[in-house]
């Protein structure tokens, strides 16, 4: 477990302040979920497996910080709605909705290829739970938001929405859509004091990762990387706990990506790397 620490916050402090994180069952969701209670946020645990969500309640409790879990499903609207609600029938107010759920399943991965192999059941599922239930947690969070005067919305993209691929089709579709969802947000509802802003990981070392992604393929993605390792949780929290902050103030409808250079550079640079050592002088 990565150790936070609080001293010298300033403008990062997420003190007052009270959180709704999706997907906050492991991974990204759930190192947020740290960062923002060591930061002071009282924080609500959303995710589909809710003994590991009311664990982690539990542990930032024992710690002394507010949390609470709810169990949750992205692709339920009445489950949106109860989610929402729950945060403000426990903490009294809601200031940041963190959209990081997303459907990810291996068994959904594994048939998200090409479109002209794509079965339309998989792009449907994939849409309903990424683009249809982030807009639902959008519209019920909205209203609360304004209430506060300074509300913030982030939503977790991909890599992946900024780049073509020959897999993963539906997925990447969908995390596109989401960059858009928030700069209309941003767009529509910036004067009234709403931040809606997006974060991209590019390949992070999440569980689920570990899980679904062959050693070979990790590889290949940390060779195109411009550091000497894959992200990890803990950076992409402290992006999502950043733009939550004060100090993100004048940042909003962007796409922020954090994946390691991968994407900035021209393609195949491992390669490149690897012609230039075997021209080199011995």
């Amino acid at each position: 477990m990565t150790t936070h620490h609080a001293d010298g916050l300033g403008r990062l402090s997420l003190a007052g302040k009270v959180a709704v994180i999706t997907g906050a069952a492991g991974g990204l969701g759930a190192e947020t979920a740290r960062l923002m209670a060591v930061r002071g946020a009282a924080v609500v645990l959303a995710g589909q497996t809710y003994s590991r969500v009311e664990a982690l309640a539990n542990e930032l409790r024992a710690d002394g910080h507010r949390a609470h879990a709810v169990d949750f499903d992205l692709g339920d609207e009445e489950s949106i709605r109860n989610m929402i609600g729950r945060a403000v029938w426990t903490f009294g107010q809601l200031d940041i909705l963190f959209n990081n759920a997303a459907e990810v399943s291996p068994e959904t991965n594994q048939r998200d290829m090409d479109i002209q192999s794509m079965d339309t059941d998989v792009w449907d599922r994939v849409f309903r739970v990424n683009v249809r239930g982030t807009m639902i947690a959008c519209r019920e969070a909205l209203p609360l938001l304004l209430a506060t005067g300074d509300g913030v919305i982030i939503s977790t993209s991909s890599a992946l929405a900024e780049q073509g691929h020959i897999v993963q089709n539906a997925y990447s579709t969908s995390k596109a859509a989401l960059v858009q969802m928030m700069r209309n947000i941003a767009a529509s509802h910036g004067p009234r004091g709403i931040r809606a802003n997006v974060v991209a990981p590019g390949l992070t070392l999440t569980p689920q990762v570990a899980k679904i992604f062959p050693a070979a393929v990790k590889t290949l993605v940390e060779k195109e990387t411009l550091r000497n390792r894959l992200g990890e949780p803990a950076d992409i929290a402290e992006l999502v706990a950043f733009l939550a902050s004060d100090a993100a103030a004048n940042i909003n409808g962007q796409l922020i990506v954090s994946d390691g250079g991968c994407g900035s550079h021209v393609p195949d640079i491992a390669g490149y790397r690897a012609l230039g050592a075997a021209s080199a002088p011995a």
